[in-house]
């Protein structure tokens, strides 16, 4: 497997064995690295890799940064495997392929603070390729992705085509605003219009307001549970 190539302002460091790319990125991120890391681990069985971002934007509309990775994801498995295979992103950063649960996305920031500007915010992505069994009858809700027809994509390549993929919204997301973003996420959205619980509230998943928060109906009202809400502590 050849080391992974990334567009310009982007820079690789792979990590192997235990170390978790996501723990390595919000470190190194910590210590002041360049934005545009990609720290990445690409085992056997499973694609571990996250980006450094330093946005200049407060936390809340920071969080951008994960349903438009999860865009990425999903524009750069869908350039590389068979036009059959369908991805869709949970709100909270979970991805499905084929309507089964597989892998997700995570997301930490300096500070936890929506109205305040990190000094970074790290998105990883973690991707089981293989199954951990050989009876996918066991798990029938989660799924790899070379079980669902993908054994042709390398995980070198998706990461490479995630990191482009993604540069691509970043870049629509600065020159244009959210709007895109918005659009292409909700005709990938999972769960829409569906019960569901979420941060101790239960109802309808309505969908999502300006930043992304979920909006959630019940027999009262519609509470709104902000993105900042899935920050992982770090």
């Amino acid at each position: 497997m050849t080391a992974p190539s990334f567009p310009p302002l982007f820079s690789g460091l792979a990590v192997e064995g235990q170390i978790d790319p996501f723990d390595k990125a919000c470190v190194e991120a910590a210590r002041g690295c360049d934005a545009g890391l990609v720290v990445y681990n690409l085992g056997a069985n499973t694609l571990q890799a996250a980006i450094v971002f330093a946005p200049d934007v407060v936390l809340a509309d920071a969080m951008a940064m994960l349903p438009l990775c999860g865009v990425g994801f999903q524009n750069a498995l869908g350039a590389l495997a068979p036009p059959e295979v369908a991805v869709h992103l949970d709100w909270d950063g979970g991805l499905r392929i084929n309507g089964a649960s597989c892998g997700a996305l995570q997301v930490a920031a300096s500070s936890a603070d929506p109205a305040a500007e990190p000094d970074w915010l790290v998105v990883g992505v973690h991707l089981p390729l293989w199954p951990e069994s050989d009876d996918p009858g066991e798990t029938p809700d989660r799924t790899t992705l070379y079980a669902e027809g993908c054994a042709d994509v390398s995980a070198d390549a998706l990461l490479e085509s995630w990191v482009k993929h993604t540069l691509v919204g970043i870049n629509t997301w600065l020159d244009v605003g959210v709007e895109p973003l918005h659009k292409d996420w909700r005709s990938l959205a999972h769960g829409i219009g569906e019960d569901m619980q979420m941060h101790g509230h239960a109802g309808t998943y309505l969908g999502v307001d300006a930043q992304f928060g979920m909006l959630i109906r019940d027999a009262q009202t519609t509470h709104l549970i902000p993105l900042t809400t899935v920050l992982e502590d770090r």
